[in-house]
């Protein structure tokens, strides 16, 4: 389906840090809940990711992942999931995008 430009301006991506990382042990599907820092304007968020299979917590902690912020908030197992994280759905499993360089928390993602 073919969305117009305004449609996806109203999309908003922006990088964040991530800072902890749990499991998220009532989602039927493996998951971490991860707590993600997008800065002063947007603070701190919470999201529920089936990113299990290529990411070990320790080494997600500090790392620049991109969110979409501004969709509704849902409930996955006990947990509110305030952004969707972004990724690739790979043969591999899901692959995170992540900035090539560090960026301010809470940048826009054009």
């Amino acid at each position: 389906m073919m969305i117009n430009i305004e449609d996806f301006d109203k999309v908003e991506m922006r990088a964040g840090t991530v800072l902890d990382v749990t499991e998220n042990k009532k989602s039927r599907n493996p998951a971490y809940v991860v707590t993600i820092d997008f800065g002063e304007k947007i603070g701190i968020k919470k999201s529920s990711a089936q990113i299990t299979a290529l990411y070990k917590p320790e080494n997600l902690i500090g790392r620049q992942i991109i969110c979409c912020v501004n969709l509704e908030p849902m409930h996955i197992g006990s947990v509110k999931s305030e952004v969707r994280i972004l990724g690739t759905d790979s043969r591999q499993g899901v692959v995170l995008l992540t900035p090539t360089e560090t960026v301010e928390n809470g940048d826009r993602v054009f």
